[in-house]
This record gives C-alpha cells, sequence and structure tokens, in this order.
C-alpha cells in the first residue's frame, strides 16, 4: 500500500453522500469492475491508496454541510480490506459521522465491520445506519475460488445475524451472478433462505449476470482458464466482448427472486433499495445545531 494526501473525500449533495477511503482492494474477487481501465488505475490495484488525510478531510466537510444524511462507503473500493486492520480510517471516519450527526451506509463483504458495530449501533440508535454485504455464492467452496481473500458466505451470514441483534438494518448484494457458474435455482433460492432468516431489510439485484469491460474482462478471463478450464471459450462464444452478460437463466431466476422477496417484504428492486439507502430521518434533519453540539459560528463547544 502506499499513502497519499487527498484534496477531498465527500461527493454527493442534498443529503446523500459518498466517500472512498481507499483505492484498490486486496480481497481479489475475479470479477470485480473496479479493475476496468475506465477508472484510470495509474498504480497496481493490489497497492492500495490510502487517503491518510480521510479523516480531517471528512471532519471539515461535514462541518460545513446544511443538509444531515447518509454517508455511503464500500461502493468503488471495500472499507474492511486487510489494511484496515492496522489503520482503522473507517473506524475515524464512523467516529466522525456519529460526532457530526449524519448516517452511514457501509458496504463490504469483510467480517472485519464487527470491529465498528458498537459505533455502527450507536449511529443507528441517533440518526440511521445501514449494513450492506454482498451474497453471490452460497457454496463456501466456490466463494474461496471467486472471492479469495476475503471471508466466506457463512461468515458473511454471521455479520447479518450480528447486524439483526442490533436491530441495525441491512440490505445484500446479489451482484454479479457469474453465468456457467452461481446462476442456478439451489444458489439463488439458499441465499434467499437465508437473507430471510436473518431479516434483510433488501436485496440489491441488476439482474442475473455481470458486467465486463477493459481491465476486468482480461482478470476474469485469466481466472477463469486457472480455475474453470474451458469456460473462457463459451463466454467469448455466447457474449464475444458485450458489456452486460446476461445469465441464460436470467428470467426464471429473475421472477423466483422478485416472488420470493415480494412474499417475504424483502426490497427487492435497485429503485427500492437506492431510495431506502438515501432516505434520512425527517426528525434527525431538523435537530438544532445546539441538539448536536455546536454554537452559531459552526465550532465545536467541547473538545
Amino acid at each position: 500500500m502506499h499513502f497519499v494526501n487527498a484534496k477531498g473525500i465527500l461527493t454527493g449533495s442534498g443529503g446523500h453522500y459518498g466517500m472512498n477511503i481507499y483505492r484498490g482492494c486486496s480481497h481479489g474477487c475475479i470479477y470485480c469492475d473496479s479493475r476496468s481501465r475506465c477508472y484510470q488505475f495509474i498504480h497496481p490495484f493490489e497497492d492500495i491508496e490510502v487517503k491518510q488525510n480521510a479523516p480531517e478531510l471528512l471532519e471539515a466537510a461535514l462541518r460545513s454541510k446544511r443538509k444531515k444524511g447518509m454517508v455511503g462507503t464500500g461502493a468503488m473500493s471495500d472499507p474492511y480490506m486487510h489494511c484496515e486492520e492496522k489503520l482503522r480510517l473507517t473506524r475515524r471516519c464512523l467516529e466522525l459521522i456519529l460526532q457530526y450527526g449524519f448516517g452511514a451506509a457501509v458496504q463490504t463483504k469483510s467480517d472485519r465491520i464487527l470491529q465498528d458495530i458498537d459505533l455502527l449501533d450507536e449511529i443507528n440508535k441517533k440518526g440511521k445506519c445501514v449494513v450492506q454485504v454482498t451474497l453471490t455464492t452460497y457454496d463456501d467452496g466456490l466463494c474461496r475460488i471467486i472471492e479469495p481473500n476475503v471471508c466466506n458466505t457463512r461468515r458473511r451470514i454471521e455479520v447479518l445475524e450480528e447486524m439483526q441483534r442490533r436491530n441495525i438494518p441491512t440490505v445484500v448484494w446479489l451482484s454479479p451472478i457469474l453465468p456457467f457458474i452461481n446462476d442456478t435455482e439451489e444458489n439463488i433460492g439458499k441465499i434467499l433462505d437465508e437473507c430471510i432468516r436473518v431479516g434483510v431489510k433488501g436485496i440489491m439485484c441488476f439482474g442475473m449476470g455481470l458486467t465486463l469491460r477493459e481491465g476486468d474482462r482480461e482478470y476474469y478471463y485469466a481466472a477463469l482458464d486457472r480455475n474453470f478450464p474451458g469456460l473462457k471459450k463459451k463466454y467469448i462464444n455466447t457474449y464475444g466482448n458485450a458489456y452486460e452478460l446476461q445469465s441464460p437463466n436470467n428470467d426464471q431466476l429473475m421472477r423466483m427472486f422478485e416472488r420470493i422477496c415480494r412474499k417475504n417484504n424483502i426490497l427487492c428492486t435497485p429503485e427500492e433499495c437506492f431510495s431506502y439507502l438515501y432516505s434520512f430521518p425527517e426528525k434527525y434533519t431538523q435537530m438544532s445545531i445546539f441538539d448536536l453540539g455546536y454554537d452559531d459560528s459552526n465550532k465545536r463547544r467541547h473538545n
């Protein structure tokens, strides 16, 4: 990893904000879209770029915001990679989110998030916190192949259970589903059974398939050659250089997905899930600056 001083950390407006504390990833997921060349990485993807001044930038940004809202993290790089174990930048940023009265929407594949469950609990009690966990395959053996350097599916389900015990709402990302690998009724059904059991609020699904772009495609196909001999040729014959690779089983799997989610009152369209993630309790947005511990000059009252 290497360290940089970033110029900014928080993006967005109107109560919907996002940040990426790290750039790159060490999880090694074979399908990761963030490897795509359009994101203009000038360093190896596994050489994590650490925005070492992220907490200072975040504090300045949150202090200046007139509208409270949700701060999301994890969309591009997981906030709980191996380096977080030592650096704890995500924790410091969560402390600021709590201090300044914002909500948090954290997306991860890692059980390291449990190190911060106390903070997530406090954020949720005072406003709103949503934990998002990616589940792609119920088979832990397959999980070790397609997501090799992060905890397995069973452990991620345990994370969801721990969040449920604290009444912290959760959203599962059922994405991507890899054609000819995990696009089966058995796999999707078992994941949905676990989502129902642990009481997830929503499941984010963009269809059964994945996307491949330049940079990402080459890495994915090399992984297919290593782990699924002959499958790359099937992909090329089926999809060519398409960006969207829809599973041949998409229609039947999506019908099954939507039917089960609706039956169990689980949000199941991206629009529903994003609307829930971005909404912030109105009663909290109307709290006065005095309730949050600040005077009218927007300075801290207490050190």
